[in-house]
């Protein structure tokens, strides 16, 4: 209900009139590895809104969101790591740089750059990185992959642990859009 709430609050916020993309189920996968272990998981709820004409894009995930594939990660991850209480949510606001000149009524696969501020642990940290759109059948669809750093976020790992769990976490993002009239 929370993310229903934050997508309408931004859709209306980024101006109606305009070509208006909207995603209330992209996925947001992780895993840290290490040579001991891989922990991962996955988020299938991830809430986005991107707009054509200025290339515009906000996403929300939600922390407690995170289906792990090592069940007994999701506490340590929400209550040691993320301090998913303290910080409910991680966000993006940017642009996709080249957006505003892609021709969507068209199908094709275009190599893009997003550039904007990625807001995770309450730590806010500017972030450019490459990424794909695809348009297929007048569906929007879009990936990214980059890498976090937890200290970066000043996220931290207890001592016991950090052999298990990676400073650099590989991160990837997909969503299908539809278009909001």
């Amino acid at each position: 209900m929370r993310t229903i709430l934050i997508l309408t609050t931004l859709l209306f916020s980024l101006s109606l009139a305009a070509q208006t993309y909207t995603s209330k189920n992209g996925t947001a996968y992780f895993i840290s590895r290490t040579d001991v272990i891989n922990i991962d998981a996955t988020n299938n709820s991830v809430a986005s809104i991107v707009k054509k004409e200025s290339g515009e894009i906000v996403a929300i995930v939600l922390i407690k969101a995170f289906k792990f594939t090592l069940a007994t990660a999701f506490d340590h991850f929400n209550e040691e790591y993320m301090e998913s209480s303290k910080y409910p949510k991680a966000s993006y606001k940017g642009k996709i740089l080249e957006l505003p000149a892609l021709d969507l009524s068209k199908d094709g696969t275009y190599e893009v750059t997003t550039e904007g501020e990625l807001t995770i642990h309450g730590v806010t940290k500017p972030i450019k990185e490459k990424g794909v759109l695809t348009i297929k059948g007048g569906k929007l669809m879009g990936e990214c992959d980059f890498t976090v750093l937890l200290d970066d976020y000043k996220i931290e790992v207890p001592a016991m642990v950090k052999d298990r769990v990676s400073q650099k976490i590989e991160v990837k993002l997909t969503s299908s859009y539809d278009l909001t009239k």
